[in-house]
């Protein structure tokens, strides 16, 4: 077919331009026989479908146009395998779970790097670039069928050179690629296929390919591929630039605020909350946003609609099969608009994000309910996905072996339950319960558990799950303690003791795939999440668990004679922490994510080692991501040759983009440094972002909160006093107890000598009143009269 469609336009008479050939044959039926794993569409308001169920893909054995496919488990989690394991290429000495995965496959794989760049150009070949992630349910399929297969392997190593990228390791990689297949193709997803010119230029790319084709189609027309994607990638380097006009500001918060409640509002789903009907994905950056919005427009009607769908938001997820009510923990998202069935994947970023958005909704609405899931969150991260240097693995898979057996992995066998199942386990008769229940009808009712199981078709294309239930709650702990009779705390305790015997039953099957791989930017997330909810809930041991992760990131990621962040370490097979042959740098969102990291484990722990390391660590980040020129940071290395493209990241996704996160670290750290020039450089960021802002708000929601703490102007809240008096703990609960999006907390502990002190030398005139601790909320160290009784800061804060 792509012959064929480009001898037809390739003719002398013929007036198809190459770059728009392109753009019809990625279209094509050969390259769309599934969904992928989507990525978020680059140009509108919402992403488009992000479903991993999809049809049956064509064997390679039955149909003429070969899928090209990806991987199981790696690290023991595989499917037995029907014949020895083949000796490992070159990925077996790389430390990426994902790249491992593909270690004994039959292609000639290389990782990313000179040695592949140099071997296409020696051979003058075209580069198949192959990238996915450890967990992603297609990149499995894909290798099953395709990377498995001897004959694919054979003709791909044989025409051309084949590199395998963990995007995960890579998102400089994975974005420039990922830009030329939506430009191209108008969507995107992974497993994504891309080939390239031995220069890196690439020429064609999605998801499924046959890979002769591919190869004749260089040879017949290699100029004029050549030619069509210099331009593309030309077209790019401009449609994707992002900077300000010189003398350019940001544009005005209110309207860009109210333009993005809107445009939420607009999107909003009303029944079970979210923000689509299905797919429905958790976008914790939009419900921060929201309660961002709430805190400045409390009373107004759009403030309070803001709230309201927020708290639905939460609620309902909380009570949905997205949450994992066996074992803790989000997955991905739901495949239906009630957030029942789920893809089963858990991701590290997730879990951050959503337990600060769950403590923050807390904060707001005083519900112990939005504590209880932060709090749950937190406990599956610490026993899941937790090493013992102190850092966060990176994601749980959706795919495990039946507990039934078999030789072939299904999504969610770990996590659903058979009626049967449920009744041997929780047979006994509940004394006084209505009608002679047992436990498990108790458990049943509550859950939605049915004998026939509670998965509809549509959610189950394959039937993995037929007979199966996912766990999602129905009624009110009251409801159903009335509908057996039963007291309200009789009925918690029956559940929780359930759960508990379900959890061990849990442990008995076989487990998911875990990617034990350790990345700066997901740990700087989830530092934030430990010291969020340990600051509100004044737990001390998440907030040991926050240093500690801290600690990690500096002893394990910072390479202090180079002064870099590296992206990445990884679980050795004695369980040590190992790092790569060659440690790959930090990106932009490494910085941005630890900074935000250190600086809310500062106000949780008023420890000002971490505040100096935020500091020296944006100095770094400046030198050496910042467009001096156009004003934002670029995601990668801006010298780097062998990526294409620089690209500033403009849309909050399923992770916040780090010039988003950028706009408020800077401001943040002008207040604690009393350094004007990062408070100029986060209104210079936000002005080259200024078209995306006003068009569509709803793309970049973190980056609009930034706009309005820049607009409201951060409240500097001091707290004169000994770190671990009580009367200065009083007045940190009630600064923690409050939602606060727009301020900085520090302490002045009269160490005139120390940190803070020596940035900031007006402390040293804020002074304990009466030997008690004391409040001091100021703008701009402008004060409002001081405070020692928590009542009256309270009211002073929400002012």
């Amino acid at each position: 077919m792509l012959r064929l469609a480009w001898a037809r336009s390739s003719s002398k008479n013929s007036r198809v331009d190459p770059a728009r050939l392109l753009s019809i044959v990625l279209l094509g039926g050969d390259n769309k026989p599934h969904s992928p794993e989507q990525s978020r569409d680059i140009s509108g308001l919402t992403p488009p479908p992000a479903s991993d169920k999809s049809p049956s893909l064509l064997s390679p054995r039955t149909s003429q146009y070969s899928s090209l496919s990806m991987a199981s488990g790696s690290e023991g989690q595989g499917s037995p395998p029907s014949t020895p394991q083949r000796p490992p290429n070159r990925l077996g000495q790389e430390r990426s779970p994902y790249l491992l995965q593909h270690a004994h496959n039959p292609v000639d794989w290389y990782p990313w790097g000179q040695e592949a760049f140099d071997k296409a150009r020696s051979e003058d070949k075209p580069i198949f670039l192959s990238v996915g992630y450890s967990t992603c349910h297609w990149c499995h399929v894909m290798e099953r069928e395709s990377f498995e297969d001897e004959e694919i392997g054979k003709t791909l190593s044989d025409n051309f050179v084949c590199i395998k990228v963990d995007r995960e390791e890579r998102p400089d990689v994975d974005k420039v690629y990922m830009t030329f297949v939506q430009a191209t193709s108008g969507g995107g997803g992974w497993p994504m296929s891309v080939w390239l010119t031995p220069d890196l230029r690439p020429f064609i790319g999605g998801t499924y390919f046959p890979p002769k084709d591919i190869h004749m189609f260089w040879q017949d027309n290699r100029e004029a591929l050549e030619s069509s994607g210099e331009r593309v990638i030309e077209a790019l380097k401009k449609g994707t630039s992002i900077a300000a006009n010189p003398g350019e500001t940001p544009p005005p918060a209110h309207d860009v605020a109210n333009r993005c409640f809107v445009q939420l509002a607009h999107s909003y789903e009303e029944e079970y909350g979210g923000f689509r009907d299905a797919p429905k994905f958790p976008s914790p950056v939009n419900l921060m946003f929201l309660m961002s919005f709430w805190s400045v427009n409390r009373s107004s009607t759009e403030g309070s609609e803001a709230l309201q769908m927020t708290l639905h938001t939460l609620r309902m997820m909380a009570l949905g099969g997205i949450h994992d009510h066996v074992a803790q923990g989000f997955h991905r998202y739901s495949t239906d608009s009630s957030w029942h069935v789920p893809h089963f994947e858990k991701m590290l970023y997730d879990q951050a994000q959503l337990a600060v958005a769950y403590i923050s909704a807390y904060q707001v609405s005083g519900e112990q309910v939005f504590a209880d899931v932060a709090q749950d969150i937190l406990l599956y991260v610490s026993r899941d996905l937790s090493d013992k240097s102190g850092g966060f693995y990176s994601a749980e898979d959706a795919d495990s072996l039946p507990a039934a057996g078999g030789s072939e992995k299904r999504e969610g066998a770990f996590c659903v339950w058979m009626g049967s199942e449920v009744r041997e386990l929780l047979p006994v008769v509940v004394e006084g319960a209505t009608g002679g229940a047992t436990e498990a009808d108790i458990f049943m009712h509550h859950y939605g558990v049915k004998e026939q199981g509670n998965v509809d078709m549509e959610q189950d294309p394959h039937g993995e799950l037929q007979g199966q239930n996912v766990l999602i709650v129905r009624y009110s702990v009251e409801l159903t303690a009335a509908r057996f009779g039963l007291s309200v705390a009789k009925v918690s305790e029956l559940l929780a003791s359930a759960r508990a015997k379900m959890a061990e039953v849990r442990k008995s099957r076989p487990a998911p795939h875990l990617d034990t791989k350790m990345l700066a930017s997901w740990n700087g997330l989830m530092l934030s999440g430990f010291a969020r909810v340990g600051a509100v809930l004044d737990d001390k041991a998440l907030l040991e668990r926050a240093v500690q992760a801290a600690g990690f990131l500096k002893e394990h990621l910072w390479d202090a004679e180079r002064q870099i962040m590296l992206r990445s370490c990884y679980r050795g097979d004695e369980m040590e922490v190992e790092q790569s042959v060659s440690p790959i740098a930090g990106f932009l969102d490494d910085y941005a994510y630890v900074i935000c990291g250190l600086l809310d484990l500062y106000e949780a722990t008023l420890q000002p080692e971490w505040l100096r390391w935020g500091e020296e660590l944006q100095d770094r980040q400046d030198l050496l991501f910042w467009d001096a020129e156009g004003g934002g940071y670029y995601c990668s290395d801006p010298t780097d040759p062998t990526v294409l493209l620089r690209l500033k990241q403009d849309q909050d996704g399923a992770e916040p983009s780090a010039n988003s996160v950028s706009a408020l670290n800077l401001l943040r750290l002008s207040h604690y440094t009393g350094r004007k020039d990062w408070s100029q450089r986060s209104q210079q960021l936000l002005a080259a972002f200024s078209d995306r802002l006003t068009r569509v708000p709803i793309a970049l929601p973190e980056m609009v909160r930034g706009l309005m703490a820049n607009h409201y102007t951060l409240k500097q809240i001091v707290i004169c006093g000994q770190r671990d008096a009580p009367d200065t703990s009083s007045l940190l609960a009630t600064v923690n107890s409050l939602f606060l999006p727009h301020k900085v907390l520090m302490l002045a502990d009269g160490e005139t000598e120390g940190y803070l002190y020596q940035r900031l030398p007006i402390l040293s005139s804020l002074t304990c009143q009466g030997g008690s601790a004391t409040a001091y909320v100021c703008e701009d160290f402008t004060c409002a009269l001081p405070v020692t009784d928590p009542q009256e800061l309270r009211r002073l804060l929400l002012e």
